[in-house]
């Protein structure tokens, strides 16, 4: 039995919170045996997600289908163009309920295309893990020769689970909690067009002499509109809670980290400058409260959180408070035509996982779709 301590960040997740789920709508049907076979393939290399928790580690289980795979009828046609619209129904309608393992793939066929919706506990990964381990799937899945196919991913693509590679940490906690049942809430889509988003770009760089990233114009789009829609006094500050991804800067994770390889960054935005500045101050402003990442402060991150979780400092399980803040999630960088099973990309990509004031941030091919919550 193999087994992997969980890191400070894997820690925030152990209470179940915020479990990665992604409905996947394809117009055409493709191969599920493949598919199966691909997935006991993959159990032995991707096993943390396979596995379960227990006293501060994932320990690898035996592969059993049933405890990660269901195939069901739908016997409906899904309509693309309706399903933004339905909001928080599709949510409730789609996602999967408590699991035994940290992982599990549901599959709905339909009379006009299929569904899946994969769910991954974030203790087990990030949202990067998840489209890393969908990605394998895929290409596995649509092979005509698994072996062949299998040889050369474990080559290129292997991922590696050394969670505390950088600092020892042994997390004292009992089972792992189920994840809360999200509160109702308002969802939204708003498209953003690529163009619009240029000539942010450009006009910041002109007006202040200031180099800002896409991420930023976006992030201070999904504040603005967040505030606009509240019914609550949000009082003088607003805090902003960004995921950043942090593989490619420190290279003991690289590529390949499966696990939790993120940064959760808060800063505090005045809500006066969120009600009346320019976008693009607001940029400025997300851009320079952005950290330094390097090995060395993603240590002392590290060190920050392991003291927070041994204090027992409130909201120590939470990423973060939305009753204070909002949070804002890129996933605009997956390429979610990596998901080819064999019959074409998704048709529609709809994220399942909700939380009150957040805004999830896709791409399409001209424009970016800000998913709103709350």
């Amino acid at each position: 039995m193999k087994d992997v301590l969980l890191s400070q960040v894997d820690a925030i997740f152990s209470k179940g919170s915020y479990p990665i789920e992604f409905l996947f709508y394809y117009r055409d049907e493709f191969s599920i045996k493949k598919m199966k076979r691909a997935l006991r393939t993959l159990s032995s290399v991707f096993w943390p997600m396979f596995g379960r928790y227990q006293d501060g580690r994932i320990v690898s289980d035996a592969f059993r289908e049933e405890d990660i795979f269901a195939e069901v009828a739908g016997g409906e046609e899904f309509d693309v163009a309706a399903a933004r619209d339905e909001g928080f129904d599709i949510v409730s309608r789609f996602r999967l309920p408590e699991v035994k393992r940290l992982f599990f793939l549901k599959v709905i066929h339909l009379n006009n295309g299929l569904l899946l919706v994969p769910k991954l506990n974030h203790l087990a990964g990030d949202g990067y893990s998840y489209f890393y381990f969908l990605s394998c799937l895929a290409a596995l899945s649509k092979s005509g020769s698994i072996p062949f196919t299998w040889f050369w991913l474990r080559a290129s693509v292997r991922p590696h689970h050394r969670r505390t590679v950088l600092k020892e940490f042994r997390f004292k906690s009992g089972q792992a909690g189920s994840a809360p049942r999200d509160a109702k809430c308002t969802i939204e889509f708003e498209s953003v067009s690529r163009t619009e988003v240029r000539a942010i770009l450009k006009d910041a760089a002109a007006a202040a002499g200031f180099r800002i990233s896409t991420n930023d114009v976006l992030s201070a789009m999904a504040v603005k509109t967040l505030a606009q829609k509240q019914d609550r006094d949000l009082g003088e500050e607003i805090g902003l809670t960004l995921p950043i991804d942090v593989r490619h800067q420190v290279r003991e994770y690289g590529p390949r980290f499966f696990g939790n390889g993120i940064m959760l960054h808060t800063m505090k935005l005045k809500k006066k400058d969120v009600d009346n500045a320019p976008l693009k101050d607001i940029a400025i402003q997300i851009r320079k409260s952005m950290p330094s990442l390097s090995t060395e402060s993603y240590l002392s991150y590290l060190s920050a959180l392991e003291t927070r979780i041994s204090e027992g400092a409130p909201g120590r399980f939470i990423p973060f408070d939305p009753k204070s803040g909002f949070l804002v999630t890129n996933l605009s960088k997956m390429s979610f035509d990596k998901l080819d099973f064999g019959s074409g990309s998704p048709a529609l990509v709809f994220p399942l996982t909700v939380e009150k004031n957040s805004t999830a941030i896709l791409a399409a091919p001209e424009s970016y779709i800000l998913r709103h919550a709350y």
